[in-house]
């Protein structure tokens, strides 16, 4: 087992980076047609096969609760980003689909986005980013 105290600390200083990047990174979406959630929420359709998910699928990759997804999802519908609708292979279940309009705007700000996420992480050389990202996964594996 590690040191309790080196293990405390390591915790705060990923906490507190990740804290001061997401509070920085969230002036993307200011003014955006987007806002963070509905992006995350693109961000997951967008990846899956003919840009469709399944609901339990986009709420398994958000950090807010399952009925605030729901709702999510539901005023993203009305806006015209995405379609809904029962899946064929789970009648409880949904399918989400991303429409031209919410793919556009996903990738109009992606673009700007990455750039962003690009110039904040520059910080690091390619072999560190390499470390941090193993580093993340494997905590993610617990």
């Amino acid at each position: 087992m590690s040191d309790r105290k080196l293990a405390l600390a390591a915790w705060e200083t990923l906490f507190r980076a990740q804290h001061e990047i997401f509070t920085e990174m969230s002036t993307d979406f200011e003014g955006a047609e987007l806002s963070a959630a509905e992006y995350d929420v693109l961000l997951t359709v967008t990846r899956c096969a003919s840009h469709t998910a399944r609901l339990r699928e986009v709420t398994a990759n958000m950090l807010i609760s399952q009925p605030s997804v729901s709702r999510l999802v539901d005023r993203m519908v009305a806006r015209g980003l995405l379609e809904k609708c029962p899946d064929p292979e789970d009648g409880r279940g949904s399918l989400v689909h991303a429409t031209e309009t919410g793919r556009r705007a996903f990738r109009q700000l992606a673009t700007a986005h990455g750039r962003s996420i690009a110039e904040r992480m520059s910080t690091l050389d390619d072999e560190e980013l390499r470390t941090l990202t193993t580093l993340a996964e494997k905590l993610r594996q617990r």
